[in-house]
């Protein structure tokens, strides 16, 4: 996903995915010759950090396939193209559970949810695994 020497470039909206991210990346920059920066330079970077997580992956590639587009589906693996996504494997109630832990400041928002979203939503609370079910397929058939 990042190699030596890569330079990322992130954004930081100061909600929990966010800040999660910035944080993530900067504790890899102290550890391996990776440079991180802000969209906002105008330095020029290798590959862009994007705070996907399993819930918006998974909501993405079910509307997807309800609009009968699944030939994007290439786009919603965790690396496409110059674009990475770091906490792809995780829930928001992960991400968010880490931010609190790690005592991140972030903006608590209120997401507004389709339908769709909703009913993906409420299978996840009877059925825990479907979210990262529906990552693991979309990523064996990226394979």
């Amino acid at each position: 996903m990042i190699k030596q020497n890569d330079i990322v470039g992130y954004e930081n909206k100061n909600d929990f995915r966010n800040v999660v991210l910035e944080n993530l990346l900067k504790l890899l920059s102290k550890n391996s010759q990776v440079k991180i920066i802000k969209l906002q330079s105008k330095k020029k970077f290798t590959k862009t950090a994007i705070p996907e997580t399993s819930d918006s992956a998974s909501e993405k590639i079910i509307h997807e396939i309800i609009k009968g587009k699944a030939e994007k589906l290439k786009q919603f693996s965790p690396v496409h193209k110059k674009i990475i996504k770091p906490l792809y494997l995780f829930l928001d109630k992960e991400v968010l559970l880490y931010a609190k832990l790690k005592k991140l400041k972030f903006k608590k928002t209120k997401e507004k949810k389709d339908k769709i979203s909703e009913f993906i939503d409420g299978l996840e609370k009877k059925h825990p695994e479907i979210k990262h079910a529906m990552i693991q397929s979309c990523l064996s058939m990226n394979e």
